[in-house]
């Protein structure tokens, strides 16, 4: 006989299996798209789903484990009763939601969110959208659904035991709670720094895999909740006002003919490998070359004397995962939020990896830490990199930092990766040893327990790191045919507690470098003033190879390119060009900061850069 204390752990394997069940219907009403799934992709859709359907699973549980405790101390309570009218009514909801996703994501692409919400204010529209659903199989499906989860709840949970009475109260109400609390762990999806989010389950390259491995109902719920922050602000202009002040800078993004590119080859082959480096919390502040302190970060500056500097380059935003949608998609940032959050949109995004890709580079992707943050995991995948190293990838004794591997063996992975690497390659090395909290793992040079101490370490460090990858990478035959991207995914307001809104909290350095520069280019300073996002066209244009759907990237090495940056932060927005810098704030819808030399052209050119690409961003 089942007893009562093994009810709670039954009730949630049902609905783990509730929701197998579910994926089951999703992949057999989807069959056309089977055929492009391996035996182990399909398996795998089970496999990498699993932690999205635990957490549902432990959504769905919550209540019903807090009614046992209560009913512990109130007996009285009728908690049989309540569990099947509870259990019923969720199955039929969630099913509902299944069903529906079953169709959706057939005409639509992708699985069920926040999407068919728009439609409650046009009925006529929703119902016109249904018309051509076949409601009949769909009906028959969900009752399917139904009967199965009915039959499967009688056999794998059953009838609710009484509490036998030699038990006491106390000890159930303390049983039940004790199960409650498990549930924080499938609730968060483990027991890791980064709870659960979509990229866990993105672990193909095929794209159908993907989808099919998310849970709809959890999909739904974590788009409503990340929903607030999709709201555009007011408009500050006339749409087609801003698009004009928009085509001034970037042509293609309101759909104006690009400009005819004239740019000069800085490069000494046509295909060399490009080893993008993106140095984290790399503040200009602490780059000598680009007018900060002096002896904190020498590799760079020794690079910026035998590559091309480019001197006033500003990050799009203030986080890594916006950083990296602006460095690899050359998009720009939203103030209250980043695309790279929303599957369903950045999947739309245009890729460097992708660009590369079709003129024949190889391509790989490091990260010391887990790249489930911030959804950068499904972000990755969606642009196609051939192979993805992460924290879990590298030995246990290397992963001596809170993130993960420090800088130095990420970069000795790399490296030995590189030997073996097909060429033309396309490498991306992200760091993490100067992230928050700074633990490095060799002496400080810089004295000092205060922040902006421990941050110069950190930086000083993967300097350090860096230099010691370069030393040996010249000695590799594939150096000479390689050109090396070093730019920061932000800045820092370390040292000097630089405020929010401020420039020079984003000013990073940016540098083109390696074996594959023409001598004549080595010693480059280019003063324009640049934008993260234009690092994509500018690297392209070099290759030879289009750019055109990058439309919020413009060529930093063309004969006159405008100088101006626009960046964003929580819920405000900043631009810098020859006269100065401005800074807004969208809440208060004022001028936070600004410099007596900017003119009003500018400021309205900052408003028009957020009001056409924030509804660039809502049309994705």
């Amino acid at each position: 006989m089942k007893n009562r204390f093994a009810f709670q752990p039954r009730y949630f394997l049902f609905w783990l299996l509730f929701f197998g069940l579910g994926r089951g219907f999703f992949l057999g009403y989807q069959h056309a798209a089977m055929p492009k799934l391996p035996l182990e992709t399909l398996l795998g859709t089970f496999y990498y789903g699993f932690r999205l359907d635990a957490s549902a699973a432990a959504y769905v549980c919550l209540l019903p484990f807090l009614a046992f405790v209560a009913n512990a101390w109130r007996p009285q309570l009728p908690l049989g009763g309540f569990l099947n009218v509870y259990s019923a009514a969720v199955a039929a909801v969630l099913a509902l939601l299944m069903t529906a996703d079953l169709e959706l994501y057939r005409v639509w692409g992708f699985r069920l969110d926040d999407t068919p919400l728009q439609y409650l204010n046009s009925p006529l529209e929703a119902a016109a959208s249904a018309a051509s659903a076949p409601l009949g199989l769909l009906l028959a499906l969900l009752l399917a659904l139904l009967a199965s989860s009915w039959v499967m709840y009688r056999v794998v949970v059953g009838p609710l035991q009484p509490l036998p009475v030699w038990f006491g109260r106390g000890r159930a109400a303390l049983a039940g709670l004790l199960y409650a609390v498990l549930l924080i762990v499938p609730l968060r999806g483990g027991t890791q720094q980064i709870p659960v989010n979509q990229s866990e389950v993105y672990f193909s390259r095929i794209a159908f895999a993907n989808h099919a491995a998310l849970n709809a109902p959890w999909n739904l719920m974590n788009t409503l909740r990340l929903r607030a922050d999709e709201s555009e602000p007011a408009p500050f202009m006339p749409d087609s006002a801003a698009r004009r002040l928009v085509t001034g800078l970037y042509p293609r993004a309101v759909g104006a003919p690009p400009r005819p590119d004239s740019t000069a080859s800085v490069l000494a082959e046509p295909r060399p490998n490009v080893v993008f480096i993106i140095l984290e919390s790399f503040t200009a502040k602490l780059v000598g070359s680009v007018g900060g302190e002096v002896g904190v970060t020498p590799t760079l500056d020794s690079l910026a004397r035998t590559g091309i500097l480019f001197r006033n380059i500003y990050a799009a935003g203030d986080r890594s995962q916006k950083g990296l949608v602006a460095l690899l998609s050359g998009y720009p940032n939203q103030p209250t939020t980043s695309i790279i959050r929303f599957p369903r949109k950045n999947q739309h995004l245009p890729h460097l990896c992708r660009a590369l890709a079709a003129a024949g580079y190889h391509s790989r992707y490091y990260y010391g830490g887990e790249l489930n943050f911030a959804n950068m995991k499904s972000y990755l995948q969606t642009a196609g990199y051939e192979h993805l190293v992460e924290r879990n990838d590298f030995a246990t004794a290397d992963q001596n930092s809170k993130w993960g591997a420090h800088d130095g063996a990420l970069f000795a992975r790399v490296l030995a990766d590189l030997s073996r690497q097909p060429q033309p390659f396309f490498v991306t090395a992200f760091t993490l040893s100067s992230h928050e909290p700074f633990d490095v793992p060799m002496k400080s040079r810089f004295t000092g327990a205060t922040e902006a101490a421990l941050f110069r370490n950190s930086v000083h460090y993967t300097d350090y790191a860096l230099g010691q990858f370069l030393a040996a990478a010249r000695q590799q035959p594939w150096y000479a045919h390689t050109l090396l991207v070093l730019v920061a995914d932000h800045g820092h307001q370390q040292p000097g507690a630089s405020a929010l809104q401020s420039p020079a909290k984003f000013h990073i350095p940016l540098l083109l470098a390696g074996g594959a520069l023409k001598p004549a280019a080595r010693g480059r300073v280019v003063p324009v003033i640049g934008s993260q996002t234009d690092v994509v066209a500018t690297l392209l244009r070099q290759l030879r190879l289009p750019a055109n759907d990058f439309t919020w990237s413009r060529d930093l090495l063309a004969p006159h390119p405008a100088s101006f940056a626009y960046y964003c932060y929580n819920d405000g927005f900043g631009t810098v060009a020859p006269a100065g810098a401005v800074s807004f704030d969208n809440v208060s819808r004022r001028v936070w900061e600004r410099d007596a030399t900017v003119p009003e052209a500018q400021l309205q050119l900052g408003k028009a850069m957020e009001q056409v690409s924030l509804r660039d961003f809502a049309r994705k």
